[in-house]
């Protein structure tokens, strides 16, 4: 599948070309960045406009086959004198967020670009003002159209990050369907977490587990890690930065993945493991249902079955998928409970 470039790769190539405009008074199109690894990318400018004072460029974001939120948005940068020693400075313009809560890599009232794209657009100046005579001190404001309506599908509102976007990356290349985005608002959730203090944690599959859990709980919304497929990741970052308690929500399909052992819990890499369950039908004293589940078209298929004979079967995936956790878990001081539901919300099996 076709690889796609970050949002902080697209940053620092339209950062580049608005400094060296406003140092030359020409737009450089394509403009060449340096990414780490060696990488030479270059971006065509769809935007470019010379002031007085600053010039601004902008680039359309590439994510390649990736279904990334941001794929086809423009990102700006404004490129403008700073004080004298002053460096570079950022600046969060139109549709870009500026961190509200502790936890993350960024102070609070920081514009969200994150340190790596930091770094890059900082180099990127230093590399322009020593061909062409600068003095690396401005101000570089990113701004994203309409990206504050895009951050509303992602993580942002959940870690305080107000106002639009966050401009991400670390290596300057999308992967496609890596999901490492993802598995990093994970992380950042967890961050935002400890640092508010919470005791207590959800991670849920989906949206209809997550309401159930929250309302079970009453947790705020910030102490929702919108686990998705992701098991793994969850519990892999809480072992090494634990949080007192967590729940893991979801529909029984998915946490009978868990509790087969799976940690990625999506169609594509992972299957329900249907004699697993009809062993544990058949550990419950039904070998005729046993049979039956072995043979079920769909997860929800076997459950009913079970729950047609009385079998709790939703019980006894969800101690399994708390056994699994624990096993990830390994030593963590971490309490972890699980909530099985169905496809209407209701609760189907507790551990």
């Amino acid at each position: 599948m076709r690889y796609g470039w970050t949002t902080g790769a697209c940053a620092t190539a339209a950062a580049t070309a608005a400094y060296t405009a406003l140092l030359t008074g020409e737009f450089p199109d394509p403009v060449e960045v340096q990414l780490p690894k060696d990488r030479r990318p270059h971006f065509a400018l769809a935007t470019e406009q010379l002031g007085e004072d600053s010039a601004s460029a902008g680039v359309v974001k590439d994510a390649g086959d990736d279904p990334d939120v941001t794929h086809g948005a423009l990102i700006v940068a404004t490129v403008r004198a700073g004080d004298p020693g002053s460096g570079v400075t950022f600046r969060a313009g139109d549709g870009v967020g500026t961190v509200t809560r502790p936890g993350l890599p960024l102070e609070v009232g920081e514009p969200a670009i994150n340190p790596v794209p930091r770094q890059l657009i900082r180099e990127a100046v230093e590399r322009v003002a020593r061909d062409y005579g600068g003095s690396a001190d401005v101000v570089v404001e990113i701004s994203i159209p309409d990206g504050e309506e895009m951050a509303r599908q992602t993580w942002n509102p959940r870690l305080g990050i107000v106002g639009g976007l966050s401009v991400l990356g670390t290596t300057g290349v999308v992967v496609p369907y890596s999901c490492s985005a993802w598995i990093d608002s994970i992380r950042r959730g967890v961050d935002v977490s400890r640092a508010m203090g919470y005791e207590h944690v959800a991670a849920a599959t989906g949206s209809t587990s997550e309401r159930v859990v929250q309302e079970m709980y009453g947790l705020p919304d910030s102490a929702l890690l919108d686990m998705g497929d992701f098991a793994g990741a969850v519990l892999k970052y809480l072992r090494r930065h634990p949080i007192p308690r967590l729940t893991i929500a979801g529909g029984f399909a998915k946490l009978s993945k868990l509790a087969a052992g799976y940690l990625d819990l999506h169609s594509n890499r992972s299957e329900v493991d249907f004699t697993l369950l009809a062993e544990m039908a058949g550990t419950a004293g039904h070998p005729d249902l046993a049979t039956a589940v072995a043979n079920a078209n769909t997860a929800i298929h076997a459950l009913e079955l079970a729950e047609a004979a009385g079998v709790d079967l939703g019980t006894l995936v969800a101690q399994r998928a708390l056994r699994a956790s624990a096993d990830v878990l390994r030593e963590a001081p971490v309490t972890v409970d699980v909530v099985v539901v169905n496809r209407a919300g209701t609760v189907v099996g507790r551990a």
